[in-house]
C-alpha cells in the first residue's frame, strides 16, 4: 500500500525535500540580511513549530526580525553582534534545535552566526502584524520564475556566422563571456540518426542516411526534419515523453493487487494522436484538465472530437488508485490518489513541489498550506473522497443511441435462439431423467421419482426427498450436469455401432453366400477369390469377371437386392445411432449461435474519463497536518496567491453555464491564458529537454527554490513567449531548436581546464544513452522484425519461469506456465504500445531506467550498471532478434561475407565500417564459427535447422556484438 501521510509531525523531519539547496549564505564577503538568507533557513527547518503551525512553541515566533528580537519565554531570540549569547545560534549549533535528525548545516551555522554578528541586519521595515498566518517577503514574491513571461531582445554576438536561428543568439552571448563558442557543424550520417532518434526514436535505414547524405540541397536538413515530423512515428517517440510526465500506466497500483486497467490505452492514443496532429498546446493542456467541461458532460451521442476531450482528461486518472481493492483503508486511499492527481498537475504543469504543501506550509517555496487545499477544491467536485467513484463506476461508454437500436435489433434475433436453447434444454433433461429411471431405477419406483424430481426443491415431501436421495443420480439432472450423463451416452453408441459392423459383416456374408451357391466349377472359385480381394488390389481378370456377373457380388450397399429383411434390420440400427446422440454439445451448439449473433452487435468501447456528477459539490476543508480526521476550516477554490499576483485570477465555486461546476475549465483557461508565469516556461523547458538531455531548468518538475536555477534565463523567456505567441505550436518548436547550430554541433570536446564540465552552456553536444524504448524499438527494427500496427489495447506483459517480466500471454495451468500462446506478431510491436504494469516493469525496459510511476516520472534517470551489459548478454529477446537479424542480412545481401559486414554496419551504425573493422569483423566471425563447429550444441541446431549452420550462428553473434556496443547504444 502506498504510503498516505496522516501523522505529519514526523514530517519534520523527513520531507524529501528537506535539504536546503547550496548557496553563497556562509560567504562572508556577502552582507546576510535576514530576508535573503536568514530566513529561507528559519522556514525549512523552524517555521512550522514557531509562527506558521497552530501553536507557537515557547511563545517564540521566528517569521520577522523583530518576532525573533522579542522573543517568546526564554527571551530574546538574539543580541545583535553576539551570536554566542543568542539562544537562535547557540540553541542550533548545539543541535537542540531543530528538533529530530535533521539539523543545521555547517553553512547554514554559518550563516547565522555571520548575520548575528553583523547586527541582524533587515532589508527593509516589516509588517506590524501577520493576519492570515503567512508572511511572504518580496524576496519570494519576486522569485524568478514568478516573474511575468516577458520576451528579452535577441542579443548581439561577435560570431554571426554561426548564428541560424535566435536560439543561438542567445547561447553564443553566454559563450563568449567566458571566450567561448559553438563546436563545428556534426557531419550528415550524425545528424540524421541523431534526428531520427530524437524525433522519432528509430533509427534511419541506410537508404536515408545514402540519400540524406548525396542530397546537394541547401535546405536537405530542414527538410529531413520536416519528413520526420510528418511521420507517424513522431507522435509515438514524443507522446512517450508526455506519458513519462503523465503517470501513464495500465494498471492500478497501490496495492498488491495492481489490477489492470482496461481502458487506459485510449489516453495513450489521444495523447499520440494530439502529438502527431500538432494539437496547439494551450487547447492540449485545457482538454487534459477539464474536457468533459469543454463538451458540457455529462451527455449523449459524443461526436469524435468530444471523445477526444474526454479521454484527455486520462491525464488525471493515470495516478495510482486503489480504491477498488479490498482491505484498503478507503478514505486514506481516496485523498491519495487526490493528493497525487495535484502532485501530477503541480510537476508537469507548475514546476512546482505542490505536495510539499500539502501537510504544512510549503518549506521552501511561497505556498501556504490553505492554498494547496484551495488548489484541491478545484479538483474535488470530481474527485469527490466523501461520495467516492471506483475506477470502474468512473468508466464512460461511448455508446450512441443508434449503437443501442442497432443492439437491440441483434438481441431480440439472439433472444430466438436463447428460447430455442431453453426448449431444448428441458427435452434433453427430460430424455436424460426417462434414460435414467430406465436404467436404474426399479419400474414400481419410477413415476414417484419422476414425480419427486419435477417437483420444486422447497415443495418436496420428506418421501420424495428420501427416494432423491437414494438415487443421486437423478437428482443431479440440470442443463450444466448433462455432459456428465453423454458418458453412458457414449458407451452406449459405442456398443450399437460395434453391433451395427459386425451385424453388416454377417449379414452381407450369409446373403454372399446364397448367391454363390448357384455358381459350379472353376468360374465360383475365381468369383469368390475376386470378391474376396480389396477393390483397388483386384486384377484386370478380376475385374471383368466381375462385371460379366453384376449381381453376383453383395455389399452394404447393395444388400437390399439380396436380402430385404437384412437390409431393414441393419437401417433400423443404423437409425438408432443416429438418433442417439450426446445431449451436451447440442447445447452448446445453439449457445454458440446465439454468441455469433450477438458480436454483430457494435463493440461498446469505455474510457477512463475524470467527470463530475451534476449538483454534487462537496466541501472542500483544510486538513490540519494533512490528515483527513482532522478537517478545520472549509476553503474555496482558488489559485496560488503568488504566482497569480501580476494577473490575478478568480475560479468560481458552482458555474452558471455548465451543468458541472466549471472549476477545472476555469483553472485550465487560466494556465493557459498566457498570463502565467509558470506554465509555458515549464513546458518549453521540458522540450528543450527532451533536445538536449538536460533543460534550461535541470530540475523540470520544480522551478522553485530548491530547483536548479536556469543557466540561460532569457532564453528560457524568450522560447517561452514566442512560443505562447506562435500557437503554442510544438512542431515549430521543433523546427527552431533542431535547425539551430547549437543542435547540429559535433560532440563536444573537453579541453584541459573545463569550465563548463556539465556541457550547460552548450558549447557542444553531449552524448546521451538510448532510452528504454528506443533501444528496444531499434532493435527490432534493425533486425526487420519490428510491428508497426498502431494504437489499440496494449500488448501483455507476464512473468516467465524465471519471475521475468517479459511479453506474453498468461496460461497458467494448475499453477503452470502452460504451453505459449501464439502473439501473432503482436509481441514487436513499438514499446509504447506494451502493457505498463506497475508491478511488472518489462525486463528490458526496466533494465534501461524505464520509469516506475509513482505517481510520474519528472525526468528520467540514464544509469551505466552491469546488468545493463548481462542483458544485452543473456536475454531471450536480444539472441533472438539477434538471429532474426542475421537471417535478415543472408536475405539482403547473401552469403558473402564481406556484403553481410557492411550490410550489418550500415543497419545498425547508419555508417560504412572502415577497410580495418571490416577486417576485424571477418575475423571475429571466422573465428566464432569455427569454434561453434565443434559443438554439440551447433550440431543439433543444424539438424533440426539445415540453416542454421555454425556460420550462420557466427553472424548471430557479430550480430548481437554490434547491438552490445556503445557505438550503437549512444547518439553523439
Amino acid at each position: 500500500m502506498r504510503f498516505y501521510t496522516v501523522m505529519i509531525v514526523t514530517m519534520l523531519t523527513t520531507c524529501p525535500r528537506l535539504a536546503l539547496a547550496e548557496s553563497n549564505y556562509a560567504d562572508t564577503s556577502v552582507e546576510v540580511s535576514f530576508e535573503k538568507h536568514v530566513r529561507p533557513i528559519l522556514k525549512a527547518h523552524c517555521l512550522e513549530c514557531h509562527g506558521e503551525g497552530e501553536k507557537i512553541e515557547g511563545g517564540l515566533d521566528l517569521r520577522l526580525r523583530r518576532f525573533i528580537l522579542v522573543g517568546g519565554e526564554s527571551g530574546p531570540g538574539f543580541i545583535e553582534g553576539k551570536p554566542e549569547e543568542s539562544p537562535l545560534f547557540e540553541r542550533t549549533a548545539a543541535a537542540d534545535m531543530p528538533p529530530g535528525d535533521t539539523k543545521l548545516t555547517a553553512k547554514e551555522l554559518t550563516t547565522l552566526r555571520n548575520w548575528v554578528e553583523s547586527g541582524a541586519r533587515a532589508l527593509r521595515a516589516e509588517p506590524e502584524s501577520i493576519p492570515d498566518g503567512v508572511y511572504v517577503p518580496e524576496e519570494e514574491r519576486n522569485f524568478w520564475s514568478f516573474s511575468a513571461i516577458v520576451a528579452p531582445q535577441v542579443p548581439e554576438v561577435q560570431q554571426k556566422d554561426r548564428v541560424r536561428t535566435s536560439i543561438d543568439a542567445f547561447l553564443l552571448r553566454r559563450l563568449e563571456e567566458d571566450s567561448m563558442g559553438f563546436s563545428p557543424d556534426a557531419d550528415r550520417r550524425t545528424l540524421i540518426r541523431r534526428a531520427s532518434f530524437n524525433l522519432t526514436g528509430l533509427p534511419p535505414s541506410p537508404e536515408d542516411v545514402r540519400n540524406f547524405v548525396d542530397n546537394k540541397d541547401p535546405l536537405a536538413f530542414e527538410k529531413l526534419i520536416e519528413t520526420l515530423l510528418e511521420s507517424p512515428e513522431y507522435g509515438e517517440r514524443w507522446g512517450r515523453h508526455w506519458l513519462d510526465v503523465a503517470g501513464y500506466a495500465d494498471s492500478e497500483g497501490y496495492t498488491i493487487d495492481d489490477s489492470v486497467r482496461e481502458n487506459a490505452y485510449h489516453y495513450r492514443d489521444y495523447v499520440i494522436h494530439a502529438f502527431n496532429e500538432d494539437l496547439p498546446f494551450d487547447q492540449f493542456v485545457r482538454e487534459q484538465i477539464a474536457g468533459d467541461e469543454l463538451i458540457g458532460f455529462p451527455k449523449k451521442n459524443l461526436t469524435p472530437d468530444e471523445t477526444a476531450k474526454l479521454i484527455a482528461t486520462g491525464f488525471l486518472r493515470m495516478v495510482p488508485d486503489g480504491t477498488a481493492s479490498t482491505g484498503v483503508e478507503q478514505p486514506v486511499a481516496r485523498n491519495q490518489v487526490v493528493a497525487d492527481a495535484i502532485q501530477v498537475v503541480g510537476s508537469s504543469l507548475l514546476g512546482l513541489t505542490l505536495h510539499c504543501a500539502q501537510c504544512h506550509n510549503h518549506r521552501y517555496d511561497p505556498i501556504p498550506q490553505t492554498e494547496y487545499y484551495q488548489v484541491r477544491a478545484i479538483f474535488e467536485p470530481a474527485y469527490d473522497w466523501k461520495n467516492w467513484r471506483t475506477p470502474k463506476s468512473r468508466l464512460v461508454s461511448l455508446y450512441t443511441d443508434d449503437d443501442r437500436t442497432a443492439a437491440a435489433v441483434v438481441e431480440a434475433e439472439a433472444k430466438t435462439m436463447d428460447v430455442e436453447y431453453q426448449k431444448r434444454s428441458d427435452e434433453l433433461i427430460a430424455a436424460t431423467l426417462e434414460d435414467q429411471l430406465v436404467q436404474h431405477v426399479p419400474a414400481e419406483l419410477r413415476d414417484a421419482l419422476r414425480d419427486a424430481y419435477q417437483t420444486p426443491g422447497d415443495k418436496r415431501t420428506p418421501e420424495q426427498n428420501a427416494h432423491l436421495k437414494k438415487y443421486p443420480k437423478i437428482l443431479k439432472i440440470s442443463r450444466g450436469s448433462l455432459y456428465l450423463y453423454d458418458r453412458e451416452i457414449r458407451t452406449k453408441l459405442a456398443g450399437l455401432k460395434k453391433a451395427l459392423t459386425e451385424r453388416r459383416k454377417e449379414r452381407v456374408a450369409t446373403a454372399q453366400s446364397k448367391t454363390l451357391e448357384a455358381l459350379q466349377g472353376n468360374t465360383a472359385k475365381l468369383l469368390v477369390a475376386a470378391i474376396q480381394t480389396a477393390a483397388a488390389k483386384r486384377t484386370d481378370a478380376q475385374k471383368s469377371l466381375l462385371a460379366e456377373h453384376p449381381n453376383i457380388e453383395v455389399t452394404p450397399d447393395n444388400l437390399q437386392q439380396f436380402d430385404q429383411q437384412a437390409a431393414a434390420e441393419l437401417a433400423q440400427l443404423q437409425t438408432e445411432i443416429d438418433q442417439t446422440k450426446e445431449r451436451a454439445p447440442q447445447l452448446e451448439s445453439i449457445s454458440n449461435r446465439a454468441k455469433e449473433i450477438r458480436k454483430k452487435k457494435p463493440i461498446e468501447h469505455f474510457v477512463r474519463a475524470l467527470t463530475e456528477v451534476p449538483g454534487q459539490i462537496p466541501e472542500t476543508h483544510f486538513f490540519s497536518r494533512g490528515d483527513y480526521r482532522n478537517p478545520v476550516q472549509k476553503v474555496e477554490p482558488a489559485v496560488l496567491t503568488v504566482p497569480s499576483s501580476l494577473h490575478p485570477s478568480s475560479i468560481p465555486a458552482n458555474s452558471d453555464a455548465l451543468p458541472t461546476t466549471g472549476r477545472r475549465l476555469a483553472y485550465a483557461n487560466y494556465l493557459t491564458s498566457g498570463k502565467h508565469p509558470l506554465v509555458a516556461r515549464v513546458l518549453v523547458n521540458r522540450f528543450w529537454m527532451h533536445h538536449f538531455g538536460t533543460g534550461i531548468v535541470a530540475t523540470p518538475g520544480d522551478f522553485g527554490l530548491l530547483g536548479e536555477r536556469p543557466s540561460h534565463p532569457e532564453l528560457l523567456d524568450w522560447l517561452a513567449a514566442d512560443f505562447m505567441q506562435n500557437g503554442w505550436s510544438l512542431k515549430r518548436l521543433h523546427r527552431q531548436i533542431m535547425t539551430s547550430t547549437a543542435w547540429r554541433q559535433a560532440l563536444r570536446t573537453i579541453p584541459p581546464h573545463d569550465i563548463d564540465p556539465d556541457n550547460r552552456l552548450l558549447s557542444g553536444m553531449s552524448l546521451r544513452r538510448l532510452d528504454a524504448e528506443t533501444l528496444r524499438d531499434s532493435v527490432l527494427a534493425i533486425s526487420g522484425n519490428l510491428n508497426s500496427a498502431r494504437f489499440g489495447p496494449p500488448v501483455p506483459v507476464m512473468p516467465d519461469r524465471v519471475g521475468q517480466i517479459v511479453i506474453g500471454i498468461e496460461n497458467e495451468n494448475a499453477g503452470r506456465p502452460g504451453a505459449k500462446i501464439d502473439m501473432k506478431g503482436e509481441e514487436f510491436r513499438r514499446s509504447v504500445y506494451v502493457q505498463v504494469r506497475r508491478s511488472r516493469p518489462l525486463a528490458v525496459l526496466d533494465t534501461f531506467d524505464a520509469p516506475r510511476m509513482s505517481p510520474n516520472c519528472e525526468t528520467r534517470s540514464s544509469s551505466t550498471v552491469a546488468p545493463q551489459s548481462l542483458m544485452m548478454m543473456n536475454s531471450d529477446f536480444v539472441l533472438a532478434q539477434s538471429d532474426i537479424f542475421a537471417r535478415r542480412i543472408v536475405a539482403d545481401v547473401g552469403r558473402d561475407r564481406g556484403l553481410q559486414v557492411q550490410r550489418a554496419w550500415e543497419l545498425v551504425f547508419t555508417q560504412s565500417p572502415t577497410e580495418e573493422e571490416t577486417e576485424q569483423a571477418l575475423a571475429f566471425i571466422s573465428q566464432q564459427a569455427e569454434y561453434l563447429r565443434e559443438k554439440p550444441e551447433t550440431k543439433k541446431l543444424e539438424k533440426a535447422d539445415g540453416n542454421m549452420t555454425a556460420g550462420q550462428l557466427a553472424l548471430a553473434n557479430f550480430c548481437q556484438t554490434l547491438f552490445s556496443s556503445n557505438r550503437f547504444l549512444y547518439v553523439d
